[in-house]
């Protein structure tokens, strides 16, 4: 019948940490400096997110073909030094504001082009919105889809509340609608039609003139948005690149925290006795697959010399330092309470494991190689306790 587990692998309580009464302050400090250690890894874990998601979308970004920018900045203009992103952030504003100014010259132009249209002697019928009721037009708005006049537009030109024009083209485009609605939907003798298409092909020729420095704002709109956006990528990149080392190094210092932990913990512990020792070994053999692998990990930790993957594994628990054997009463008597908590969850549901019985037997049959060697380990030390107390 299998010890029970409280009595194999005792509570970390109960290994004496020495006999002075200040144990329970250094104990009390002790937890409180474990307690510490743990919000900063919470704190550490948040920016490890951080990190792993920004070149997470960065890697994204680059198999779906990289930034629209990488493939108009030249090579050599990726090298040039980079700001920083409070840096980038002040340049887009004034980058913005420049070309803002930019763009309301161009409109500016375009008005002049437009009084000259709106001035013509066959602008009339176009001056304002069409009287649809007032004319009789009932199947007018069947016909078009998005009536327009030049006081639309000189609205829109004029409106300080954000609702206006952002750019030339938007213009444009709705001089030529007020023509094409016309010539849409009057007939191609009328008069109206007539007149559309004479003051459209005028427009048009005007509009020919003002293009090219349209054209080469938009080009050169695209290549600062294109250097910014690629700049932004760069600094991102840095302050990220920075975030990462310096989560290396705090991770190294916690490393080095634990590590000095560990060994007050084991300084502390009184040696282990030969009685917990065959505890200990008959313990081990009843972890699960995956924590045996772990159990070995550990000794392996601590003694270079030991193959924990080899083919025949040779343990002799009386070998292993003190820290190690701690080390694996404290791992042992964790792993065995986990076991036991899913062993109690699914117990109810046995009758729904039938499926499982397959994969249980492969793992167990898999692995049964290291249960022999832990329970030879087992035997070895209850042999030796046997001596012992003889």
């Amino acid at each position: 019948m299998m010890e029970p587990l409280s009595s194999s692998i005792p509570d970390v309580g109960n290994a004496p940490m020495g006999n002075s009464e200040g144990d329970s302050v250094e104990a009390e400090g002790f937890k409180h400096r474990v307690d510490e250690l743990f919000n900063k890894v919470d704190k550490l874990e948040q920016r490890v997110n951080e990190v792993e998601q920004f070149y997470l979308n960065v890697s994204k970004k680059q198999q779906t073909g990289g930034s629209k920018g990488s493939s108009i900045v030249k090579d050599k203009d990726k090298e040039r030094h980079v700001p920083s992103i409070r840096k980038q952030q002040q340049d887009a504003s004034k980058r913005e504001a420049a070309a803002g100014k930019r763009m309301q010259e161009l409109m500016r132009q375009f008005g002049t082009i437009l009084r000259q249209i709106t001035q013509h002697k066959w602008a009339w019928p176009f001056m304002q919105p069409v009287d649809v009721k007032g004319l009789g037009l009932d199947d007018y708005y069947e016909v078009i889809d998005k009536p327009m006049d030049f006081s639309t537009i000189k609205n829109q030109m004029e409106a300080k509340d954000g609702t206006g024009y952002k750019n030339v083209r938007e213009m444009c485009a709705d001089v030529r609608l007020v023509f094409k609605n016309a010539m849409k939907y009057n007939d191609e003798r009328s008069d109206v039609h007539v007149m559309a298409k004479t003051l459209l092909a005028k427009f048009e020729e005007k509009w020919l003139q003002l293009l090219p420095k349209v054209t080469e704002e938009e080009k050169r709109r695209e290549i600062e948005e294109a250097e910014a956006q690629l700049d932004m990528q760069f600094a991102q990149e840095a302050v990220h690149a920075k975030m990462a080392r310096e989560l290396s190094n705090e991770l190294y210092e916690i490393d080095m925290h634990l590590d000095e932990l560990r060994d007050m913990v084991v300084q502390k512990c009184r040696k282990m006795s030969t009685e917990e020792k065959r505890k200990l070994g008959a313990a081990l053999s009843r972890l699960s697959p995956e924590d045996l692998t772990k159990a070995l990990e550990i000794v392996a930790q601590n003694n270079p010399g030991f193959q924990a993957m080899a083919e025949e594994v040779d343990l002799d628990i009386d070998a292993q330092s003190e820290s190690t054997l701690w080390r694996l009463k404290f791992f042992v008597k964790d792993a065995l309470e986990v076991q036991s908590k899913n062993a109690a969850s699914t117990g109810g549901n046995n009758n729904n494991n039938n499926g499982n019985t397959t994969a249980t037997n492969n793992i167990n049959s898999n692995n049964k190689r290291k249960k022999e060697i832990f329970e030879a380990i087992a035997k070895t030390a209850k042999k030796k306790s046997k001596k012992a107390s003889t």
